[in-house]
């Protein structure tokens, strides 16, 4: 019991999404799709850091 209004609730999404007229730009979704290159930037440059977490370690049960 109880799941009445949210069947209904579920039913109203699921007819507007079927029924209801949508303007899709076709061509923007196949470039989100396929991956264009012009919205792909170049990654920057990391330079490497040490461990994260070496502030944290155990200095005692290193092996150096």
């Amino acid at each position: 019991m109880g799941r009445g209004r949210a069947k209904a609730k579920q039913t109203k999404v699921a007819r507007d999404l079927k029924y209801r007229t949508h303007e899709t730009d076709f061509g923007a979704l196949a470039n989100e799709l396929h991956g264009s290159e012009k919205s792909h930037p170049a990654p920057a440059e990391v330079e490497p850091d040490e461990d994260e977490w070496s502030d944290y370690a155990d200095r005692s049960r290193r092996a150096d």
